[in-house]
């Protein structure tokens, strides 16, 4: 009836008519506003902060300091940086890293810049961001730090050492994924009250629960509320709890009223926490024939000055020889603590990282060896006859067609007719390939409540949304469940008083879960009902039937409305892995401008399985979007800092960013492939067209140069200095 449909997102009209309500939408009476004083060191001693000249100022009703948070007897925040999805290999790979205490103003040092050290709380924003130039910090600089974090390493390096030996063909390249700045739309932004010691945070996040669980760690106080309602993006950052965030519920406290603060721009560059940043050392040995016959890989991730997550990490590890048969393999696999801002999880968080490397080096491969680089993964890949597979990094892939994505790709790109269309191009044109497979695992605790009320039915989900549609993709799940009008279906998210415990949105794990539940939650909710009916038809339960919003009585015209019994409830959790793995292709074909290095995107195809797809058109939209973002990575976005440490990168004016007018019109196509982990056989939709993309768009961009790599990003200087060079055709 509903699953399987490309029905328009039912929440598009209340939020392209400016009806949504994002955080700094909130107004209360008597709020103050927040202001930050920040690092502009990248690591220094904090020697003396003199706040008198800005108590002093109008308006100015509190200036605090770590020295004070500390002094309230509250907490550093504890990130539990270990993912939880180490569990899924059987052990805890990263245990007992080197930390630092996590405050969230600093106290005697300051580890990057940005970092807020002094908060200053005043009647108005303009009143509160004077103060906070008034505050007066000496600091002593100190040399940047590099620290090793944990050092892991698995498989069989002796092994692989004796494979590549005796390879015919070796490559080896060191590969740099650069840091990622989250450009939600929605800058960062939060709303702090306290009314007899119970505190509510008001912010845009992709998990009210977590951010409960973590906030009322550091406040040590039982009584939190968290409130999350329309959130203009997330991509992984907006999971995890930043200082401001505890600063404005902690002020809210202490000056008796409600405290916000909204990010600048520039306040976004410097202190959101930022995604990627892999330095990357691999070797793949093949064949004569393109066989691979091992790979070595020695990664080194940046996390930042704080250990906020793993997650990235983690997964690199897991889905490291993707879709590709490798029969040896030797991973070293590093963190660094550094002088920059913490690094976390951003789509697809550590995935596309690993595939982009091993898709350069098949490319780098195939080049050595005279082959064609779609032959070459036609060589290794895993084939659907020999699913289910086991990975040497121990996944077991349970479906999927691997090898017919690519053909589809391959024939949607008109693969076989590039090598006309290159003869006949006045510029310097590529084709470029990648294949992927994910490993969306995701916090395994969820929670679905259903409330009958008289006009509606009520879905309590832990899962809400950061802009995927779930207010239509969950209800057209429920709506087929229980036969109903999706008109009738209300979803309730992202408020912690009504939400008892929900893993949030991330790792492609939204309606993987979500739907999972509300198949098992409807089943609950017709058995009452059934109970109900019979009691109030005063009929036996066996002969009570559902059928279209209605529970009869067998072989009578006696009925009963669902929402007549309101109120009725039903509730499902879970605390398990789902596993399931999408997968795909990506083909990329572009131009080059010898005179100016800008790269033109002609042609993208994107085929993707993501199993039963809820709504193609959401689905769609997410490939789409994750698409812009793997290009953004390739071409144009990438954190720049100084000698010194000092960000260059500091504004849109700085920082590359895809636009509309450098993308083409994307061609992509859904691939359906059950699995058989769930009973709506969904695998997932909103990471898949991240993970090929830099791969597809960077092996593109090297076949027109016919240079065997060009650097992340491929600015249009960077690719000029390749025709300056003499390197390119």
């Amino acid at each position: 009836m509903y699953i399987g449909k490309a029905l328009p997102r039912l929440e598009d009209d209340r939020l392209l008519t400016g009806r949504g309500r994002y955080t700094d939408d909130e107004s209360y009476a008597g709020q103050a506003w927040c202001a930050f004083v920040r690092s502009p060191h990248p690591h220094a001693r904090i020697l003396r902060i003199d706040s008198t000249p800005a108590a002093r100022m109008p308006g100015v009703l509190g200036v605090l300091t770590g020295a004070d948070y500390e002094a309230d007897g509250l907490q550093p925040v504890d990130h539990v940086p270990n993912p939880l999805d180490l569990h899924d290999i059987g052990r805890r790979a990263f245990d007992n890293p080197r930390e630092s205490p996590h405050w969230p103003l600093a106290r005697d040092k300051v580890r990057h810049v940005g970092e807020p050290l002094v908060a200053v709380v005043a009647e108005t924003s303009e009143q509160a961001r004077d103060a906070a130039e008034a505050v007066e910090v000496e600091y002593q600089p100190l040399p940047l730090e590099e620290t090793v974090c944990f050092d892991y390493q698995f498989g069989d390096a002796r092994a692989v050492q004796r494979a590549l030996a005796q390879a015919a063909c070796v490559v080896r390249h060191e590969f740099h994924i650069p840091r990622i700045v989250n450009c939600q739309l929605e800058p960062r932004s939060a709303i702090g009250l306290c009314a007899d010691d119970a505190y509510t945070l008001i912010t845009g996040s992709q998990g009210a629960v977590l951010l409960k669980h973590m906030l009322g760690k550091v406040l040590r106080s039982q009584s939190v509320r968290v409130i999350s309602r329309d959130v203009g993006g997330g991509f992984g950052p907006r999971n995890y709890l930043h200082p401001e965030q505890i600063v404005v519920v902690w002020a809210a406290k202490r000056v008796r009223r409600p405290v916000r603060w909204c990010a600048t721009r520039s306040e976004a560059f410097l202190a959101d926490f930022q995604g990627r940043d892999l330095t990357i050392g691999a070797a793949l040995g093949c064949d004569g024939d393109g066989r691979i016959v091992a790979y070595e890989v020695h990664a080194r991730g940046d996390v930042g000055a704080h250990t906020v997550s793993f997650v990235p990490l983690s997964n690199f590890r897991n889905i490291l020889t993707t879709v590709y048969r490798v029969p040896a393999v030797a991973l070293r696999l590093q963190a660094m603590t550094t002088n920059t801002v913490p690094a976390v999880p951003y789509r697809g968080a550590g995935r596309p990282e690993a595939h982009h490397v091993i898709e350069r080096l098949l490319d780098m491969a195939a080049r050595r060896l005279g082959m064609d680089r779609a032959q070459i993964r036609r060589r290794n890949i895993v084939t659907k006859r020999e699913l289910p597979h086991r990975t040497p990094m121990r996944l077991v892939f349970d479906s999927g067609d691997f090898a017919g994505y690519l053909e589809r790709a391959l024939v949607m790109a008109d693969y076989a007719g590039f090598a006309a269309r290159k003869r006949s191009a006045a510029r310097p044109r590529g084709i470029g390939i990648a294949n992927y497979v994910e490993s969306p695992v995701g916090a395994p605790r969820e929670r679905i409540e259903l409330h009958v009320e008289r006009d509606a039915l009520i879905a309590v989900s832990g899962t809400q949304s950061a802009g995927q549609g779930h207010e239509t993709s969950f209800a057209q799940v429920l709506a087929d469940c229980l036969e109903l009008p999706i008109e009738k279906i209300r979803l309730r998210t992202g408020d912690t008083a009504i939400v008892k415990l929900g893993g949030g949105s991330h790792s492609d794990r939204s309606l993987r879960y979500a739907a999972t539940l509300i198949v098992g939650a409807a089943r609950q909710l017709i058995e009452h009902g059934r109970r109900e009916a019979a009691e109030r038809l005063e009929a036996r339960v066996d002969d009570v039937t559902y059928e279209r919003g209605s529970f009869r009585i067998a072989g009578t015209d006696r009925a009963i409305g669902l929402f007549a019994l309101a109120p009725l409830e039903a509730a499902e959790e879970i605390n398990a892995r789902i596993p399931a793995f999408p997968a795909g292709a990506a083909v990329c074909e572009l131009e080059v401008e010898p005179g100016t290095g800008a790269v033109h995107i002609l042609r993208y195809v994107s085929v993707d399985d993501v199993g039963q797809p809820v709504n193609p058109l959401i689905v769609d939209g997410q490939t789409h979007g994750a698409i812009v973002q793997g290009i953004g990575q390739a071409l144009y976005e990438g954190v720049a800092r100084d000698a010194n440490g000092q960000v260059i990168t500091g504004s849109f004016m700085d920082y590359g960013f895809a636009r509309a007018e450098n993308l083409p019109s994307f061609e992509t196509a859904l691939a359906e492939d059950p699995t058989p982990g769930n009973p709506l056989r969904i695998k997932g939709g909103g990471e898949g067209g991240v993970v090929p993309a830099s791969a597809a768009v960077i092996n593109a961009l090297c076949d027109a140069l016919g240079v065997d790599d060009v650097p992340l990003p491929a600015t249009p200087h960077r690719v000029w200095k390749i025709f300056g060079s003499g390197s390119g055709p």
